[in-house]
């Protein structure tokens, strides 16, 4: 025995151990199991909402979601809605000309994610067609509350097609809007601008190519009307699934 040691802290020899039966290691390794398992899911959790991983927000990269009660994201995005049947053109170039909407292309300069919630990420164009973004993606939906601009960002990289409207257009345009997002959802997010864009309706694609990064691409109408439906069906059909990393 060990000098000033106490004979009954000793530990015994493993064949002197009180057996543990077979039914209580299992239990005890259940649990242990269950704890390790827990505690990655913690982990994982904290480590997406230190980077705002919630999927809500508004334009400015570190802000949280625009509140809005029931009745005003139901009047924002009303049922009901109409939209004209699209023209077929050509081209995406005869559809903006059609409703005098405008087109223009932006090399993209990055394709890293931010590393941090609160970094701020300039965009060259408004609203944003490529270039840094959030690590986790917006998802295909009609949203009343735009997620962080961020997100839809990395969205355009999978090869989604964004399609903006300005809050303020009339009741029965945004529900002609929603009722053409329905029409053809697939890849496709339909936001509310929360920047101040120059336009009443936009749409934004980022292409895989040309250039190191590739390019983005911007659909601007300045007026809404019936028109609008042929640029955007054009553009959509054009870069749908195009992106620099297409994600089904």
């Amino acid at each position: 025995m060990a000098e000033g040691g106490d004979p009954e802290q000793q530990e015994r020899p493993d064949e002197q151990r009180p057996a543990v039966p077979p039914r209580e290691r299992r239990a005890v390794g259940y649990l242990a199991a269950g704890g390790a398992i827990l505690l990655a899911v913690v982990t994982i959790g904290v480590a997406l909402a230190s980077l705002g991983g919630d999927g809500s927000g508004s334009a400015e990269p570190s802000s949280g979601p625009v509140a809005r009660d029931r009745d005003e994201v139901h009047d924002l995005l009303p049922e009901g809605g109409t939209f004209p049947e699209p023209e077929r053109v050509g081209s995406v170039r005869e559809g903006a000309r059609s409703a005098d909407c405008e087109l223009e292309s932006f090399e993209a300069k990055s394709n890293l994610h931010i590393s941090s919630p609160d970094e701020t990420v300039r965009y060259r164009s408004d609203p944003p067609t490529s270039g840094k973004h959030h690590p986790v993606p917006a998802e295909d939906n009609a949203y009343a509350v735009s997620p962080d601009v961020r997100r839809i960002v990395h969205t355009l990289e999978h090869g989604r097609v964004v399609i903006w409207f300005d809050e303020d257009l009339p009741a029965k345009a945004r529900a002609s809007l929603k009722a053409f997002y329905r029409d053809d959802s697939h890849h496709v997010l339909l936001v509310p601008d929360t920047t101040d864009m120059p336009y009443a309706v936009a749409a934004t694609a980022w292409n895989r190519e040309p250039g190191r990064y590739g390019t983005g691409r911007l659909l601007g109408c300045r007026e809404y009307s019936g028109d609008v439906f042929t640029a955007l069906a054009a553009f959509r059909d054009r870069h749908r699934d195009r992106g620099p990393e297409l994600v089904p």
